[in-house]
């Protein structure tokens, strides 16, 4: 049975959907700030662990090792507004490329799961400013 990598078209899939989000990212006013100025690097480092989860070239891990979401993400703040503005951006790159629903939906689930689990900041208690 063929991975969904190959299912989709392989590596020209993932290199336009992570192309599409990092065009969001680099004028989004919540994400934008995350980011060091040249998003190339993360924009890499994002379509190699999407290749590789999903059957494709094992890259990532090659170069990086184990890809500790977490871990690599707890420099950041990511609270429900970063994680609300990633799925936003990723959804909508996700509509714009070219695959089968199940696909689709399946990449989804995923990235879905993944954006809610690097949530490591609390939501303001706006309770506290009144």
């Amino acid at each position: 049975m063929a991975s969904l990598y190959e299912q989709v078209g392989g590596e020209p899939v993932f290199r336009q959907l992570v192309a599409d989000f990092y065009a969001g990212v680099a004028t989004d006013p919540v994400l934008r700030p995350l980011y060091p100025d040249d998003l190339g690097p993360a924009e890499d480092r994002l379509r190699m662990f999407l290749v590789q989860y999903w059957g494709g070239p094992g890259t990532y891990s090659e170069q990086r090792g184990h890809p500790r979401l977490r871990m690599r993400h707890v420099s950041w703040q990511v609270g429900e507004r970063e994680r609300d503005a990633w799925l936003t951006l990723m959804s909508a790159a996700l509509a714009r490329i070219d695959v089968p629903e199940a696909a689709r939906a399946a990449i989804w689930d995923h990235l879905e799961r993944a954006a809610h689990s690097l949530v490591n900041h609390p939501p303001a208690d706006d309770s506290l400013l009144q």
